[in-house]
């Protein structure tokens, strides 16, 4: 098996008791999106301001952006309390790490893990747009695989901050002062040059702003693979950096 494939193995047999209950949700949120943002609100975006757009309406351009937004949150979500409880409250890595399994075993399965997770949840938003007309295929199909990457660009450093961590607390802050700023401020819901000319480089920092550009690129058949490569090695250079990061934050706090 793969290094982390037992990580992987036991966070698979977690889900399979518990994937009911996150059904309902992953097919609920994007139909109430897209339809009340996409299709409710873009009805006025698109007899008033169409042009801001490029020309396409307004459930085009937002549902890739959502798409990324999507995986963000999933990433957070499964970064924060799920990793602090398996080391704080559950003690899980440190019965792991009394067998053969390494660290890097350990980050391996989990972020084998998101890829999955992501997957799931990603597929579920993507096929709810291509029903919703919102994609042209086949290019758009892509944008699943840059939505998983998204989500591991957040994954891998929200890990690596979540092992420094005994209480959670903390988590408020990322959830309050960082995702939902960038869920409304990357790109996702408008132009990205609607923007203060000073907020706009600081989004240009965030994997969302890539995830978001790359996305919407691949769903409105409108790619430039220049611009398409640098979305790319900065999404891959975040989940690099945040494997760097958490390898050395979960050493400290699991090897003693």
């Amino acid at each position: 098996m793969t290094v982390g494939a037992r990580v992987l193995e036991h966070n698979l047999m977690v889900y399979r008791r518990v994937w009911h209950g996150s059904v309902l949700g992953s097919l609920l949120s994007p139909v109430l999106f897209l339809a009340a943002m996409g299709i409710g609100l873009g009805g006025y975006v698109n007899r008033g301001g169409a042009g801001a757009l490029g020309g396409v309406s307004y459930l085009a351009f937002l549902a890739p952006g959502l798409l990324a937004a999507q995986a963000m949150q999933t990433a957070a979500f499964e970064t924060t309390y799920p990793i602090m409880g398996k080391i704080v409250w559950d003690k899980l890595y440190d019965a792991m790490l009394a067998t053969p399994l390494t660290v890097r075993d350990l980050l391996a399965g989990e972020l084998e893990w998101l890829v999955v997770r992501l997957t799931i949840v990603c597929s579920a938003f993507l096929g709810v747009a291509i029903v919703f007309g919102a994609v042209r295929l086949p290019l758009g199909l892509l944008a699943l695989p840059v939505a998983v990457l998204t989500g591991l660009g957040f994954a891998a450093p929200i890990m690596a901050f979540s092992a420094t961590q005994r209480q959670d607390s903390a988590f408020n802050v990322i959830f309050r002062f960082g995702i939902t700023p960038l869920f409304l401020l990357s790109g996702t819901f408008f132009p990205l040059d609607r923007l203060p000319a000073v907020i706009q480089p600081l989004a240009y920092l965030t994997p969302l702003y890539h995830g978001v550009a790359l996305a919407r690129a691949l769903t409105l058949g409108s790619i430039d693979p220049a611009g398409a490569a640098g979305h790319v090695a900065a999404l891959v250079a975040f989940v690099a950096g945040g494997w760097v990061l958490a390898a050395i934050s979960f050493r400290r706090r699991l090897v003693v």
